[in-house]
């Protein structure tokens, strides 16, 4: 006869190894990246579609399982409205969703925060690393700057799927709402695209905007956002693209930190740019009449 003792000790020991995973996949995220990575791009309406959490550098991550303690909002917006993404805790993909209209997805994750450490030179490399020169200007006017830096950060991500049978051949971004959004206006491979970037729904002036292609991570493309928020980015082919920033602010009083860091980031793919077609003896049509026209990805809509 089974031992319900036995079981039971067996399941919470299931469970706490569960959750020393979660705690450690969130000791790791100091000062790297973050983002969410689909099963797919291009999702087959009827199936389901799953979206795992990375965390690392140059667009090669660790899995983040699913820690509902860390979860401020998960969701996915697109033609049938908002909804959340469910998933099992301690898992790896974090969310499940099935895809039951062709159109255009928006996937939408914030976490709580988290705090965190790092003695004064490795504090202020990242500072350097991510733009935020004027946080390690601000602590050497107040003499801080060899001491330790005590933040608070959470996680702004965000990813466009499409599923083929849509009325429309662009992917359509929207605000979802998440205190630190990038938002990609329009992306025409080859040529600028422009994204927009928000803080607590306000164009963010700036702030260092980098864009990393799966395919070359180490040739990164950078540019400061204006007083619109906006920046502009060639990316020069197709693949899948994360767009990242970072910001930082004094943290509030009772976090006992001092400073605050929200981290914004978007994933997505592009078609490869087509090739010239070429004059051949057979074929008198020149490059120019041969080029298909320009696929411009996305414009964007709000729905805050």
């Amino acid at each position: 006869m089974p031992n319900p003792g036995r079981y039971f000790r067996s399941h919470v020991t299931s469970l706490a190894c569960a959750g020393l995973v979660v705690l450690c996949a969130y000791a790791r995220v100091s000062a790297h990246d973050f983002w969410i990575e689909p099963s797919t791009f291009s999702a087959t309406a009827g199936a389901p579609l799953s979206f795992a959490l990375r965390v690392g550098v140059d667009f090669k991550g660790d899995p983040v399982p699913r820690s509902t303690a860390m979860i401020e909002r998960f969701v996915i917006a697109g033609p049938d409205g908002v909804r959340d993404v469910m998933g099992r805790e301690g898992y790896d993909p974090a969310g499940y969703v099935p895809i039951a209209t062709p159109g255009v997805y928006v996937i939408g994750y914030r976490s709580r925060p988290t705090s965190l450490e790092q003695d004064a030179a490795k504090f202020e490399k990242y500072l350097q690393e991510e733009g935020l020169e004027r946080i390690s200007d601000q602590r050497k006017q107040a003499g801080r700057n060899n001491m330790p830096g005590l933040e608070i950060f959470s996680r702004c991500a965000k990813a466009i799927v499409s599923s083929p049978g849509s009325a429309t051949a662009t992917l359509t971004d929207q605000t979802l709402g998440l205190r630190l959004e990038l938002l990609a206006e329009k992306i025409t491979p080859g040529k600028p695209s422009t994204f927009r970037l928000l803080y607590e729904g306000q164009p963010l002036e700036g702030a260092l905007v980098v864009a990393i292609s799966k395919d070359a991570p180490l040739q990164k493309l950078t540019a400061r956002s204006n007083k619109a928020g906006r920046v502009n980015l060639t990316l020069p082919g197709g693949g899948v693209w994360l767009v990242k920033a970072v910001h930082m602010i004094p943290a509030a009083r009772e976090t006992g930190a001092e400073w605050e860091s929200l981290w914004a980031s978007t994933t997505f793919e592009l078609s490869a740019i087509p090739s010239p077609a070429t004059t051949t003896r057979g074929d008198r049509k020149s490059a120019a009449a041969a080029r298909p026209s320009d696929r411009a990805i996305p414009a964007v809509r709000a729905s805050r």
